[in-house]
C-alpha cells in the first residue's frame, strides 16, 4: 500500500480534513465569482472549467475506490485505454457541462468525499492508480491537488494568493515522496538522508530530516510547494540546495506520477 511512510492519528486526520475543506472553499469563492469559465489556464488546453471538472472527476473516483473498490477496476481500465489522454478526456467532458451544473457537482462531490474520508479508519486501504492508498494519505493528496489546480486558476485570473499553513500538507508530501521524483526520472533513489528547512507563511520554520545531513534544501514553503507540484520552474523559486543529490532533486521534483 502506498503511504509515503505517512502515519497519522484520528485527530490529525480531522485537522487535515478541515484543511481540505477550507482549500476547496477558498477555490470555490474564487471561481463562483467568475461568470466566464472559458479563460485559459497555464495547463495547455485547459480552461477554468477544465480545472474544476478534473477535481470533480478525481473526487468521484476516490468515492468509488472507498465505497465500491471492486468497481474501481472499471476506472482503471478506462484510464489504461485512454493512456496519457485520460485526464484530458475527463476534463473535456466535465468542462462541456453548463457552469452552474459543474459547480454544483463539484460542491456536492467534495462535501461527500470529505464525509467519506472522515468515516473510514485512518489506515484503511483502498485501490488507487497503480497502488493502494489509505485515508491518511488520500486526505493530503486531495488537498495537494486542489491547491495545485487552484493555483492554475489563480494564475489564469492574475489574482494574488495568500499562502496559509495548509501548505504544510503539500510540503510534507513533497518531502516524504522524494523517492517518487527519482523514480519518475528513472534515476536511483539516493540512500543518503536529506534535510529540508522551509520558511512557513506565518514565520515559523518547517523542518524534516537530520540536522547533520549533507544533502540540504532550503527556501520558502510556498516556493517548495510550487516546485514539487510543478507549478513553477526551479529558476523561478527561492530554493537552494547543497549536495549533488539535493541539487538533482530540485531539478526533477514532483509529488505525483
Amino acid at each position: 500500500m502506498l503511504n509515503y511512510g505517512l502515519d497519522i492519528s484520528g485527530l490529525e486526520r480531522e485537522v487535515a480534513l478541515a484543511d481540505l475543506v477550507a482549500e476547496g472553499e477558498e477555490l470555490d469563492a474564487l471561481v463562483s465569482a467568475q461568470s466566464d469559465w472559458t479563460k485559459p489556464t497555464p495547463a495547455a488546453g485547459w480552461t477554468i472549467a477544465h480545472q474544476i471538472a478534473h477535481l470533480t472527476a478525481a473526487d468521484a473516483n476516490v468515492l468509488v475506490a472507498i465505497r465500491t473498490p471492486e468497481a474501481f477496476d472499471a476506472v482503471l481500465k478506462q484510464a489504461e485505454a485512454a493512456g496519457s489522454r485520460y485526464a484530458d478526456l475527463d476534463a473535456d467532458a466535465g468542462a462541456a457541462k453548463p457552469r452552474s451544473v459543474l459547480l454544483e457537482e463539484w460542491r456536492a462531490g467534495r462535501t461527500e468525499l470529505a464525509a467519506a474520508l472522515g468515516d473510514v479508519p485512518v489506515n484503511h486501504g483502498f485501490p488507487w492508480f497503480g497502488s493502494r492508498v489509505s485515508a491518511a494519505l488520500m486526505v493530503p493528496l486531495r488537498l495537494m491537488e486542489t491547491w495545485a489546480h487552484g493555483q492554475d486558476v489563480f494564475d489564469a485570473l492574475g489574482v494574488s494568493r495568500r499562502p496559509t499553513g495548509r501548505l504544510r500538507h503539500v510540503a510534507s508530501l513533497g518531502v516524504i515522496g522524494r523517492g517518487l521524483s527519482f523514480y519518475a526520472a528513472q534515476l536511483p533513489v539516493p540512500a543518503e538522508p536529506f534535510r529540508v528547512e522551509l520558511a512557513g507563511p506565518d514565520g515559523e520554520t518547517w523542518v524534516w530530516g537530520p540536522e547533520d545531513a549533507r544533502q540540504r534544501v532550503q527556501g520558502s514553503a510556498l516556493d517548495f510547494c510550487l516546485r514539487v507540484t510543478q507549478r513553477r520552474p526551479r529558476a523561478a523559486t527561492d530554493l537552494t540546495a547543497a549536495g549533488e543529490d539535493a541539487q538533482k532533486w530540485l531539478d526533477i521534483a514532483r509529488v505525483f506520477l
